[in-house]
């Protein structure tokens, strides 16, 4: 044997005594499939919208407020050089928003086609997972107004998030119609 072939051979007899006396590693017996969404709280309920309606989660920026539309309609405000509409969502809804200040709150970047707004919400709580076998195609607690957006839920430790759908709310004309006229 050469001087070379040596540490080879040693190293490979290393190996093959490893995988002799090695363990097996427990038999996964079934993986859990997971849906993940953004989680978030409206009026004090939670919600969770999926990964891909939303684009980008910023504090309230600066805005502007804008004369002629209606009370849900915030107003405008300049992210990297784009005019982001700022619709309070609860006031939308109208559903009665959290006492938090506008400082506590966030905003759920959407953009859909030629639609790039944000919707402010009470609070965002990251990532969320739930695992699809969860599902409940009738959640109980939406308030009417909000009931064509939501898409079922998602049940963890007893408490149903709500999957809320930005794809329908930026097809409904009421969304689109901010004028007060």
């Amino acid at each position: 044997m050469s001087a070379q072939a040596a540490p080879f051979a040693v190293l490979t007899d290393i190996a093959q005594r490893s995988r002799a006396m090695a363990s097996g590693l427990p038999e996964q017996q079934e993986a859990v499939e997971l849906w993940n969404g953004i989680g978030f709280i409206l009026a004090g309920e939670r919600y969770v919208a999926p990964m891909g309606d939303i684009t980008e989660i910023l504090h309230v920026p600066r805005f502007t407020h804008i004369p002629g539309v209606r009370p849900f309609m915030m107003g405008a405000a300049n992210v990297r050089g784009r005019l982001l509409p700022l619709v309070d969502l609860a006031g939308f809804f109208d559903i009665p928003r959290s006492s938090r200040s506008l400082r506590d709150r966030r905003v759920l970047v959407i953009e859909q086609g030629d639609i790039f707004s944000g919707l402010v919400v009470d609070s965002v709580l990251g990532m969320q997972y739930f695992a699809t076998d969860s599902f409940r195609a009738n959640p109980e607690g939406v308030p009417d107004s909000v009931q064509p957006f939501v898409e079922g839920g998602y049940e963890r430790n007893e408490e149903v998030w709500k999957v809320f759908s930005a794809a329908d709310l930026v097809d409904d004309e009421r969304f689109l119609d901010v004028a007060q006229w």
